[in-house]
């Protein structure tokens, strides 16, 4: 099996992927299904668990390689690492200035981004696709860093950072669709939003893997970019919203 996945070329690979990762996300905004609510303790500790997943994805499979390569390449290896860390935070951090969007735990009347007239419900699924656009990217990029076989990028690596952010995903898609379901939106439409906000993971993905494929020297990069914009994330949205509803120790455990 793993011969015929290594056969494939990166951007199928970063592909399958990245449809893997969204697949997890539905799984678990499927839990709409067998039950309507779930304790705030139990989405705390899930919104803990994403946080510590991506945390340990962007050192593991995205920094620690981006810093390697610059010592072969004969750089001090602290530069690209930290120019496309801070790139990657910049970057988000505009991206959340601009788009509309609700956490998962604030009201409409605290909408960031430009103003709109939007329901909530929109809002809080934009704020997860604007999580899970670095995700995807973070996987493109780690697939695409493969191919040019340099070191600290293996396809063991990038699969594990797949299935690392996949198994994230899960608790995501419950995150998503069970306070949905909790303002009174029927079972299937809470799960097609719960599915939606990762549809862009995929998108993210192939776009990570064909533009470093195309553009090596940006590789080091790259995958500080991704770790930058996935520690943004993290630090921007999902630590806060685990530490909102007073379950702090449990979402910290997670």
């Amino acid at each position: 099996m793993m011969e015929w996945f290594s056969d494939l070329s990166p951007v199928v690979q970063a592909l399958l992927a990245t449809i893997f990762t969204w697949f997890m996300t539905a799984a678990g905004a499927a839990a709409v299904f067998l039950r309507k609510e779930m304790s705030r303790l139990t989405l705390d500790i899930m919104l803990g668990f994403t946080a510590g997943v991506m945390i340990a994805a962007s050192y593991w499979s995205l920094l620690a390689p981006s810093i390697e390569m610059s010592e072969q390449e004969g750089l001090p290896g602290w530069i690209p690492p930290a120019i496309g860390f801070m790139l990657g935070a910049v970057f988000l951090r505009a991206i959340d200035w601009i788009l509309p969007h609700v956490h998962i735990w604030q009201k409409r009347e605290e909408a960031e981004g430009i103003s709109t007239s939007w329901r909530r419900t929109y809002l809080l699924v934009l704020a997860i696709t604007l999580h899970n656009i670095p995700e995807g990217l973070a996987v493109g990029v780690a697939f695409g860093a493969v191919a040019h076989d340099l070191p600290g990028a293996t396809l063991g690596g990038a699969i594990a950072l797949a299935l690392g952010i996949g198994i994230q995903n899960f608790p995501e898609g419950t995150a998503v669709s069970m306070p949905l379901r909790r303002e009174g939106i029927g079972r299937f439409r809470s799960w097609w939003f719960g599915q939606l906000s990762a549809v862009v993971e995929p998108v993210a993905g192939v776009a990570g893997a064909a533009v470093v494929l195309l553009f090596q020297p940006i590789l080091p990069y790259a995958l500080a970019f991704a770790a930058g914009a996935m520690i943004f994330v993290v630090i921007e949205g999902v630590l806060p919203e685990s530490q909102q509803g007073g379950n702090a120790p449990g979402a910290a455990m997670g």
